[in-house]
This record gives structure tokens, sequence and C-alpha cells, in this order.
């Protein structure tokens, strides 16, 4: 049985055979139940040849009651407004020079949604059909995506109202009865704004940093960075704010290898990381900078940070959601993008992240990046 595609002969070589492009799947040595989409053929009569695996499991119809039926009865799908898919398209009548159906989402009985596309297969450009290729995709990847832009505009919408609310409030206010207020009234008033812009300025660096991380286009512009004094400037600023120095713990192990990354996204890294630590755990915050090896093979050594407390942990079967949008843990507070953008970030550089439980007790983060350098020097 050959599902291949031929190619469409023009009028210069009519006398040559047409080359495939893909070559025959029985030749290629694939299976079509390999396939992860479905693939249905019908012959040039409409007859199902054809009908694979995933087929099966996306139409819930076996092959066997599929295999020598018209095409319109062994996948009898339906438009969004109920009408018959086949006797709408008439893939074997029609104009003579189609050759595809783009993907759409049409329905199976019962009312379940599948992506299909067809190509019709013809021996010469406008010759009658010789088969009808079918492929058919779930729509559950779609609607997960779906779901989670959804879920993404609602926790948008829902941190923007906060602070949006507190500064429109404050400012209607000084606006309305400046000369009512004092002056340490209007400083705690213009503070709340100050604060809470900074609140949304934050989550519209998150939004374009998860756009970039999403699309790929995440820029990394590497300089050597001091991992060890990067850390240091993160502990003096908790430190400043009222954390206890003793609360800290950082252990370098000597020597380093020179690190080229970008150090403002490696900023970002850390002070995600430590506040997690700081806000979510308990006792002492370890951060242990070693050389390691690069977790990319053929590559120098690298880096690795390792940030962990001695809180309650993460459970076990969280795990697996750390680094995923939205994930909070069990005490609820921002936007649970933070490790998702963090782990955006490492791998960007060449690096990995890993979560795991502290010997203290507590969540153990350790990120690795290779040593790389910039393009420039390579």
């Amino acid at each position: 049985m050959s599902v291949g595609t031929s190619r469409t002969r023009n009028a210069h070589d009519v006398r040559r055979p047409p080359a495939p492009r893909h070559g025959d799947l029985a030749e290629l040595g694939i299976d079509p139940d390999d396939l992860p989409d479905g693939l249905v053929v019908a012959d040039e009569q409409g007859r199902v040849v054809c009908f694979n695996a995933a087929a099966e499991r996306i139409t819930a119809c076996s092959a066997r009651d599929a295999l020598g039926q018209r095409l319109d009865k062994a996948l009898p799908l339906e438009d969004l407004e109920g009408r018959r898919w086949w006797q709408l398209t008439d893939p074997y009548g029609g104009l003579a020079i189609r050759v595809r159906q783009p993907e759409r989402n049409l329905l199976l009985p019962g009312g379940r949604e599948v992506l299909v596309s067809a190509r019709y297969v013809r021996a010469e450009p406008t010759g009658p059909v010789r088969r009808v290729v079918v492929s058919l995709r779930d729509t559950e990847a779609r609607r997960r995506t779906e779901r989670s832009h959804a879920e993404l505009i609602a926790t948008v919408a829902h941190e923007l109202r906060s602070p949006l609310t507190s500064v429109k409030g404050f400012t209607a206010t000084l606006l309305a009865k400046w000369a009512r207020f004092t002056d340490d009234q209007k400083r705690l008033m213009l503070e709340t704004v100050d604060a809470d812009a900074d609140r949304v300025t934050r989550l519209i660096a998150e939004l374009l940093d998860i756009s970039r991380i999403d699309s790929g286009r995440l820029e990394v512009r590497r300089q050597p960075v001091d991992i060890g004094a990067a850390v240091g400037r993160h502990i003096q600023a908790y430190v400043a704010a009222g954390q206890p120095a003793d609360r800290f713990l950082l252990r370098i192990e000597q020597p380093l290898p020179t690190l080229w990354a970008d150090p403002d996204k490696i900023d970002q890294v850390l002070s995600n990381l430590l506040e997690n630590a700081v806000r979510h755990g308990e006792g002492t915050v370890s951060i242990d900078i070693t050389p390691t090896a690069s977790p990319r093979e053929g590559e120098d050594a690298g880096t690795s940070v390792t940030v962990s407390d001695e809180g309650a942990g993460i459970p076990e079967e969280s795990m697996d959601r750390v680094f995923t949008r939205f994930w909070r843990g069990s005490k609820r507070g921002g936007t649970g993008l933070g490790l998702y953008i963090v782990k955006g970030i490492v791998e960007a550089h060449g690096g990995t992240i890993t979560v795991g439980r502290a010997h203290g007790g507590g969540a153990e983060f350790r990120f690795t990046l290779p040593v790389a350098a910039p393009a420039y020097l390579a």
C-alpha cells in the first residue's frame, strides 16, 4: 500500500516518472501506526485503504470497521454548523485544480472536535483524484494552550487590578483634598503609589519575559559575571531591609571558571530564588557556588549555584510542577510566574535548573551555567 505523495508534473517533464518528495512510507520503513497524527487514506474510488492507530484513537473507530468503507462513512465529519463535510467539499468532484483542504475544526459523531486537513493527490495537475490523504489531530493540546492563555489573562487582570485601584484611589484623593492632609499623610500615600507602580512595572516585565521565552526570542547579552559578588549584593540588600545577617550563609568554592552570562538576567534568577527562600522558607538560607562539569556534552566546565533553606520544603507530588506557569505552592502570593521565567532564562544560557529537598529539609534549587563566551571571542 502506497501512501506517499507524488510530485506534480508539468508540461516539460511529462515523459519522466514523478520524483517522490518524501518517498513511499513503506520504502522508508515507516509504519503508518508510528505516526503521531491520525492518517486516513482513500483510493480513487473513495474507499479507505489506510486507517492508522492514531486515527483509531482520535475517532474511537477501529481500523477493521473503517477499511474498505467509503470515506464519508468511515469518517463522518461535520462542520460547526452541522453540515456534512464531505458533501460540502466533494473531494472527488468540483474544481480539478484543488490540491488540499487547509486545517480546520470539525466534529466527529458525538460532538467531539478534531483538527482535519486533507491532500488531494492527482497524477496530473488537473487529472482525477487518485488518493485523498487526511490528517487528523486531537484538539486537546490546543485547548490546553487556550486554557493557559485564558488563565494568564485572568491572572494578569487580577494582579493589575489591586495596584491600579490603589494608584487611582490615592491620586484622586490627593487631587481632591490636597490641603486637608499633613505632609506625613501625603508622603505615605505617595510612597504607596510609588510601590504599586513598581508592582505594575514588574508584572509587565514578567509578561514580556514570558512572551520572549515562549517565542524563543529571549536575548542573552553575555559579559563576564562575578556570580559571588552578585549574590553578595542581594544578601546586603536583604540585610539592609531588616533581615538578620546570620540568616544567610554564602559558600564559594575556588577557583571558579570565568562565567560569561547576561548580568541583568542572572540577577533576575538570583533575586527570584533568594526571595522564594526568604519568603517561603525558614531558618538559614544557604547559597553554594561551585565549579562543575557543564550540562552540555563537549563544553568546558561551568558554574553551579545552589540556594536552599530549612523550611518545610516542596511536597514530592509538586516537584514536577514547580517550573510551570502559576505554580505558587502552599503559600499564595505573587503571580506564580517567577520560577517559569527563571527556568527560561537558565535554559536560554544553555544551562539547567533542578529542584529537590535540601539536607536541612527545605527546598533546594540548583542551576548550572556553562562557561560559554560571546560569539566574537569564540
